[in-house]
């Protein structure tokens, strides 16, 4: 099991480091979200302030030397593919090559009125993002040429999120990595994908994932599965080592090779502290 830990966005100034922290307690990753303009209402119910992903993992970049750098998940369809390719090519090139990039649909239909994208579309320009950053990164783009090339060849690892079988098409299509979360049912319903609220819906569903990696005529062992542990659920203020660790052993069974959570940051004064703590 490999650990990607959630940077704190409180402070942006802190960002490298926390992620020197992160490093020296032994994880693996750090991460970011993606949210560039999202609504009020939004974060008035529930959701959470986010940094430009890949501004904040440049910073945490500069701060380490050996942790990957994961978008999770950075949204294609915001952006022009091609930007989007050249600043993870960017980011791979400063890092020495320690970008894994999550991607996803994404499900906030004011932030995409806000950027001006359709939200009807989010899907299709996932697809097509995806397939226009890789010919970027393979310098096959006709007429034009992004660069730096990204270090990691034919690019960065490419995890796709989501809990439906269309995320898990897409995953075996395009990417080397799915993630999925958990998510009860009134959850699963207001982000528009499929419910896992327990260990045997997870099992469940990693099992349909290698279903639809065999059909495919993929290896379905050659996937990593990224999942955020049910203990320790996205942006919520637990920190529990031994249930956390209880829980990976689990997950570990079922197929599950990344957990990626969120450790509280209210006093970021004592963010060290605590990464060193859930590190032991």
């Amino acid at each position: 099991m490999r650990w990607s830990l959630e940077l704190p966005v409180g402070d942006p100034f802190r960002v490298p480091t926390a992620a020197a922290a992160i490093e020296a307690a032994g994880f693996d990753a750090c991460f970011v979200t993606d949210h560039p303009a999202p609504s009020r209402e939004w974060l008035a119910h529930g959701g959470h302030p986010t940094l430009d992903p890949f501004v904040a993992l440049t910073a945490a970049a500069g701060a380490t030397e050996r942790l990957r750098l994961h978008t999770n998940c950075v949204i294609p369809a915001y952006r022009h593919p091609l930007v989007t390719a050249k600043a993870v090519a960017t980011l791979d090139a400063v890092s020495g090559g320690r970008v894994i990039l999550g991607v996803a649909v994404g499900y906030l239909e004011a932030e995409f009125t806000a950027l001006g994208v359709p939200f009807a579309e989010r899907a299709e320009r996932l697809d097509a993002a995806l397939l226009a950053m890789r010919a970027a990164w393979a310098d096959e783009l006709e007429g034009v040429t992004v660069q730096p090339a990204p270090v990691q060849r034919p690019g960065p690892p490419v995890w796709v999120g989501g809990n439906s079988v269309a995320a898990m098409r897409r995953a075996v299509t395009h990417g080397t990595g799915w993630s999925p979360f958990p998510a009860a049912p009134r959850t699963a319903a207001a982000v528009g994908t499929a419910a896992i609220a327990d260990i045997d819906a997870l099992a469940d569903a990693i099992a349909r994932f290698r279903a639809v990696a065999a059909e495919a005529g993929r290896d379905p062992d050659a996937f990593d599965i990224c999942f955020t542990p049910f203990s320790h659920p996205a942006h919520r203020e637990v920190v529990d080592p031994a249930a956390l660790v209880a829980e990976a052993r689990d997950l570990a069974a079922l197929g599950v090779t990344w957990c990626a959570f969120h450790v509280p940051a209210a006093a970021l004064a004592d963010y060290g502290a605590a990464i060193r703590e859930v590190g032991e």
